[in-house]
């Protein structure tokens, strides 16, 4: 499937935040906002847990255990999405970063609001088990390209689990595997002059240690049903249009296989995208933007300032 915006020459992206931007009281200023509060108490019914007060009263450890982490900020995700739509302003293509795909799922009209949350429980739960059972960890490689980051797993692994696993930007691929192959990697890339950074997420994420995961993930996934994209999804595994047919094999793939975002976005910059709009929280994937093609257009909506910002200079613009 190739990756047509056709009906705009100036085409909007938005991008939905991954894992690891969440932080306790994130998006609480929101809260006043309907759509925003509908959104948060019918994930809230779902999850089990009142997510804005669990947001408001939860430890920096608590919100970062990724069985709150997920779930919290693709509430918080949609929500603003939601929020968008109703005051009559929406994208042409959505896109996520890891996590942020499942967030993008309903937005896109491929699943339900309750479906996605549903779906984001139990993935959270899955890999968070599977991180307990398989420890590893992730750390992102500076300077980088494929062929040295690829050549490193391969002299660094020694036996062990150790993969390029995000493909965030020109120069920035996050490896991912065993604790001890990461941390020869990191010597080795040291050893270069190259600097790295360690990533405070729980699991090496994207990587064959999360194969037991995406099993499991597989078979909840059999029972869910895809609707046709009404705003074509990008595909983090192939940096395409996600088609109904194939989203059960993706979304369960994705747990293993790398995240193509920085082609995800010079794809739809290739397809007339000149604006790209992060929602959730951070601004982590605007600053990616940034340093995939620093002339389009990018804006963060992360609390309630950004949010009306936004709004009002889309109404300036009609």
């Amino acid at each position: 499937m190739s990756l047509e915006l056709g009906k705009t020459t100036n085409a909007s992206v938005w991008m939905f935040s991954g894992q690891g931007a969440q932080k306790p009281g994130m998006g609480l200023d929101l809260q006043d906002i309907p759509e925003v509060r509908d959104t948060f108490v019918c994930a809230s019914d779902v999850l089990g847990f009142d997510v804005a007060e669990f947001i408001e009263t939860a430890t920096e450890d608590k919100i970062n255990n990724t069985a709150f982490a997920q779930p919290c900020m693709c509430v918080l995700s949609v929500a603003q999405a939601r929020a968008l739509l109703a005051r009559g302003i929406a994208p042409d293509a959505v896109l996520g970063f890891s996590l942020g795909q499942i967030s993008a799922l309903p937005i896109s009209g491929m699943l339900s609001d309750e479906a996605t949350f549903a779906f984001v429980k139990e993935r959270a739960r899955l890999m968070a088990e599977a991180a307990a059972e398989n420890p590893g960890c992730m750390s992102a490689l500076l300077k980088a390209d494929e062929p040295s980051v690829l050549a490193l797993c391969e002299q660094c692994a020694d036996g062990d689990v150790l993969v390029a696993a995000n493909y965030n930007s020109p120069g920035q691929i996050v490896i991912s595997g065993t604790s001890e192959a990461v941390g020869r990697a990191e010597a080795a890339w040291a050893e270069q002059g190259k600097r790295s950074s360690r990533l405070a997420t729980s699991g090496a994420f994207h990587s064959p240690l999360m194969a037991q995961a995406a099993e499991k993930l597989s078979a909840y996934l059999n029972n869910l049903e895809f609707n046709e994209a009404q705003i074509p999804l990008i595909s983090n595994v192939t940096a395409l249009p996600l088609a109904p047919d194939q989203a059960k094999a993706q979304l369960a793939d994705h747990l293993t296989h790398p995240v193509r975002f920085d082609l995800s976005v010079q794809n739809l910059i290739d397809a007339n995208a000149v604006e790209f709009v992060e929602l959730g929280y951070g601004g982590v994937l605007a600053n990616l933007v940034k340093r995939i093609n620093k002339d389009v257009d990018r804006k963060v909506i992360s609390d309630r300032p950004s949010f009306d910002a936004y709004v009002n200079s889309k109404s300036e613009c009609e």
